[in-house]
């Protein structure tokens, strides 16, 4: 792809997120569209998000489950940004009208607190920087019409980022064994996906080893204070208007989300 296709797309994605119709998959528009193009695509969004004044706060980690990797046909995960204007509160209710075809999952965040700027961190390296973890909840969406996604797809899209919440007791990881932390996500108080924390590329810990050494390579290495959502724990569920999830990771806490009952456009129900 040339720098005028990758603006071309990163536009495509801009207007859907922003109202328009969902838009047809990438890899059909752009023949030939590789990772490396798609890594630009996402730069092109996100620098533009920062230009008009949000702020960089974080990543997200993707495709941490071995079926979903082997669905999409890759052997590694993939990462987006978190900008401050998709961090909501634990309770607090998010409206429908930010979200294009959402799902929620939950994940254990971890919150840094030094600088991982050293080339390839090891995974000592990387514990002795988390300052705490907390369970989070990320609704994902897609701008990619009928979540039609490959590889590609997907991390021109920003690893199909959505919105994020974060439980708001901070825990400490030390003397916490992630991996075998279980997890049940509730809607309404029926469960509707259950997991573990060896589901995220065989432990969360794994996960953040591998956006530490990545973002390392590529000369964009994590700081204090950032928070990397590590993968989910479990199956992805729809969500509607209306819905109110809420998770418990043993061992870590409990976060929840509420979703307004209708969608709003300029102030308007709809």
């Amino acid at each position: 792809m040339t720098p005028r296709q990758h603006d071309e797309a990163a536009a495509l994605l801009r207007a859907a997120a922003q109202g328009a119709k969902p838009v047809a998959p990438l890899r059909d528009t752009y023949p030939g569209m590789t990772a490396d193009d798609a890594y630009a695509i996402q730069a092109i969004h996100a620098t533009r998000r920062i230009a008009e004044g949000r702020r960089l706060v974080g990543s997200k980690i993707g495709l941490t489950s071995a079926a979903v990797q082997r669905q999409l046909g890759v052997d590694q995960p993939d990462f987006g940004a978190l900008l401050d204007d998709m961090a909501y509160g634990d309770g607090e209710t998010i409206p429908m009208s930010v979200l294009q075809q959402p799902k929620i999952e939950a994940e254990i965040a971890f919150v840094l607190g030094r600088d991982l700027d050293m080339p390839n961190p090891t995974h000592h390296e990387v514990l002795q920087a988390v300052d705490y973890v907390v369970p989070a909840l990320e609704v994902v969406g897609s701008r990619i019409a009928d979540w039609n996604i490959r590889f590609v797809d997907t991390v021109a899209d920003n690893a199909s980022s959505g919105v994020y919440v974060l439980g708001a007791t901070p825990m400490s990881p030390r003397g916490l064994d992630l991996g075998l932390a279980g997890m049940c996500l509730s809607r309404r108080g029926e469960p509707v996906s259950t997991g573990v924390g060896a589901a995220c590329l065989g432990h969360p810990v794994n996960a953040l080893v591998w956006l530490a050494r990545t973002m390392a390579r590529l000369g964009k290495p994590m700081r204090a204070g950032e928070v990397v959502l590590s993968g989910a724990l479990g199956p992805m569920v729809a969500v509607q208007a209306g819905d109110v999830f809420e998770c418990h990771i043993h061992g870590v806490g409990s976060v929840r989300a509420e979703f307004a009952a209708q969608r709003e456009t300029d102030g308007v129900a709809a």
